[in-house]
């Protein structure tokens, strides 16, 4: 029994050592635990019914999930929810109600959609991280040489190609008088061109629903810009098995709107609104969101349209 004893205190003298000496190691371990906890717990908002409630739930989840990086900073799983979120977060609860703002208060609405660029921008930096290209010769690479940085990504990689994208474009868009900001679109283009090598398919068709925006919207442009959103359009239908609201308001929005085409327009829109979001579980939260910037679309169709 005392040799029992004696082998147990000597033991846990051995951890508090080791704990002592390596205390960042424990902190780590139980930040990579927490975060795979809370990656994997990342559909509970994709499900939800009630925007509103993600929305105060959000900012707490992204700083939890900044405070984790601290400690397990190339944490892939958390810097992938990172990007996604702060991506996710601007754009729902910063920059949309930013336009309905506009209307009574143009300089709050700017400012509103400076924070949605900061946010952006934040998101798109957790994404280079998780990509190896946030720092060093990596980080000049993707502005000298982008396809040439993006050479060694694989399918895995994907997701973060893809919401680093989005974040960037995103910031660019809302600071177009930033020659430094806007000097990021090759590598914008590059990561977007990665990512449909790799998957054009990706997540059912997310990536496709954001290419009918980006097709229209980039500087660069193409001549048929228009035909090549409609492509991307009807192979987003075909992926999301027309349960996915994006497409619709995507194609009503940067395609019908900016054509003059309200009959399309308003037939797109009274198609998103028509998609049932308990449909899809997994997309219930996305597509509440998206019938609800089509409900926005068609009361301010007047000033897309007007006479």
């Amino acid at each position: 029994m005392k040799n029992r004893k004696k082998n147990i205190c000597v033991a846990l003298a051995a951890v508090c050592a080791l704990s002592a000496a390596s205390g960042c190691s424990v902190r780590e371990y139980a930040a990579r635990s927490i975060g795979d906890a809370m990656v994997a717990g990342g559909d509970v908002y994709a499900a939800d019914d009630d925007i509103e409630l993600v929305g105060a739930a959000t900012p707490f989840g992204l700083k939890t999930m900044e405070s984790l990086l601290a400690a397990a900073p190339d944490h892939r799983g958390l810097l992938l929810a990172a990007t996604r979120g702060f991506t996710q977060y601007a754009y729902v609860y910063v920059q949309l109600p930013a336009d309905d703002l506009e209307a009574r208060d143009v300089a709050r609405a700017y400012a509103q959609r400076d924070r949605a660029r900061r946010l952006y921008l934040r998101a798109r930096d957790y994404g280079l991280r998780g990509l190896g290209l946030a720092e060093g010769d990596a980080a000049r690479a993707l502005f000298f040489d982008p396809a040439g940085a993006l050479a060694s990504t694989t399918v895995e990689d994907v997701p973060l190609l893809y919401w680093t994208a989005v974040a960037w474009a995103a910031a660019i868009a809302l600071g177009k008088d930033s020659p430094a900001l806007v000097a990021g679109l090759p590598a914008v283009d590059a990561l977007i061109a990665r990512a449909v090598a790799l998957d054009a398919d990706f997540d059912r068709g997310t990536l496709q629903s954001f290419l009918i925006s980006y097709e229209m919207s980039r500087p660069n442009a193409a001549p048929d810009a228009a035909e090549r959103a409609r492509a991307h359009f009807e192979r987003a239908l075909a992926l999301s098995e027309g349960q996915h609201a994006a497409p619709y308001v995507a194609l009503a929005e940067s395609v019908a709107a900016p054509a003059r085409e309200r009959r399309e327009f308003d037939a797109l829109l009274a198609q998103a609104l028509r998609v049932d979001p308990a449909a899809r579980p997994e997309w219930r939260l996305a597509n509440l969101v998206m019938q609800r910037r089509a409900r926005w679309l068609r009361a301010h169709a007047k000033d897309l349209f007007p006479e």
